[in-house]
């Protein structure tokens, strides 16, 4: 089978993360997608994937493809988006996730809710401890744990001034032995020289990192894949595909 181009925006936060719209809500976030014409998505809630199984179940539904992640603030401050390659895994992940979240409450008046929905875009319930805080976990260890479950790990929007992997630590650690990045998607190559020379031989990633449905790619980033396969992106982003 021949490879195609899919049309894709992997890092999209739902109404869970406290700073995400309440619009974000699962079937908005589906039907959005829908109408750009994208082929693929991803919602990485901040340190929760308490929404990614009505997400998973509308994106079946529609036949839309579907890669479950969660955005995780490691102990270094740093975002990174860990994608898994079915809903069990994510899930396996958002509960050693959560045990290593700060215990925190969340006020919403000054964060936001933090609202978990089904497939109805009903209100099942709400996250308590605040999202955001960075979670008991080194980017090193992450990485080992997310592999161990057959995912994979993207730093996210490297080039922002806060909670970026070359913002934080100022270089890409060579022992983590990373073969793609995230880049914003209104970075241009140039606007970071020094930056550029450290991913000059890895994959670069663009997504939209929305926050409110307006925010989502059009059909902008396209990934080579034979299907819409979990699998097959993360084998992208691992630099091991066949």
């Amino acid at each position: 089978m021949k490879n195609k181009a899919f049309a894709v925006d992997l890092h999209i936060h739902s109404c869970l993360s406290p700073c995400g719209d309440e619009d974000m809500t699962p079937n908005n976030i589906v039907n959005m997608a829908l109408l750009k014409g994208l082929d693929v998505i991803s919602v990485t809630d901040h340190n929760s994937g308490a929404n990614l199984p009505a997400v998973d179940a509308l994106a079946r539904e529609a036949n839309l493809g579907f890669l479950p992640g969660i955005e995780v603030n490691t102990k270094e401050e740093i975002h990174v988006l860990a994608y898994l390659p079915n809903l069990e895994r994510a899930m396996e992940l958002d509960e050693i996730i959560m045990k290593r979240l700060p215990k925190i409450p969340n006020n919403e008046k000054f964060f936001g809710a933090q609202l978990i929905l089904n497939e109805e875009d009903e209100c099942i319930g709400k996250i308590g401890d605040l999202l955001i805080n960075a979670v008991d976990l080194s980017l090193g260890d992450l990485k080992t744990l997310v592999e161990k479950m057959e995912g994979a790990i993207l730093p996210a929007h490297i080039d922002k001034k806060s909670f970026s992997l070359i913002a934080n630590l100022g270089f890409i650690p060579p022992d983590l032995h990373l073969r793609s990045v995230e880049l914003s998607s209104n970075y241009k190559q140039g606007d970071n020289t020094l930056m550029d020379s450290m991913i000059k031989d890895l994959r670069i990633f663009r997504s939209s990192d929305a926050h409110y449905l307006h925010q989502m790619l059009e059909r902008s980033f396209f990934l080579h894949l034979k299907e819409k396969d979990p699998m097959e992106v993360i084998q992208k982003i691992r630099g091991s595909e066949s």
